[in-house]
């Protein structure tokens, strides 16, 4: 996992464009990727990159960031009981043998809305600060590395 994570953080580094673009991809990407919607992340951050003019790649590595193997679990248990406290429902168990959308779609509806609303609400909540943190990591990396050019920074 540790290498896993190194790989990441040198993809990051090596990204060029624009700061706040790069930090926007990140956050738009660790916002796709909490959201209960595992086999359409790629799909939903590019889709997403496009329509909001981010960079694509920061937005994937974002996703992937999120929802791996390790944090899937934890990120649907928690956005299940969010989705039921913000619903009125209480408490409830969410059991799940398989972390995929054709899984949770024969569990329902009762289970798929409040981890749709859940979902929805943790992303919000983990993509601001994941933006402020990108754009600081960036700015902190580029103001230690003067020598490297990056063209579009200057735009």
């Amino acid at each position: 996992m540790k290498k896993r994570l190194q790989g990441i953080y040198q993809q990051f580094i090596s990204l060029k464009g624009d700061p706040g673009s790069l930090a926007r991809g990140a956050a738009m990407g660790v916002f796709v990727g909490a959201t209960p919607t595992i086999p359409l992340h790629t799909v939903l951050v590019i889709l997403c990159g496009f329509l909001f003019k981010t960079n694509v790649s920061s937005a994937c590595l974002g996703s992937w960031l999120v929802s791996n193997p390790l944090t899937i679990p934890l990120l649907y248990i928690t956005e299940y009981q969010i989705g039921l406290l913000i619903l009125g429902r209480g408490k409830g168990e969410l059991v799940l043998t398989e972390y995929s959308l054709a899984a949770l779609l024969q569990l329902g509806w009762a289970v798929i809305v409040p981890l749709l609303v859940g979902g929805v609400v943790l992303a919000a909540f983990l993509s601001v600060p994941a933006y402020f943190l990108s754009y600081r990591l960036i700015c902190a990396i580029r103001k230690k590395r003067p020598h490297e050019i990056h063209p579009t920074d200057s735009l």
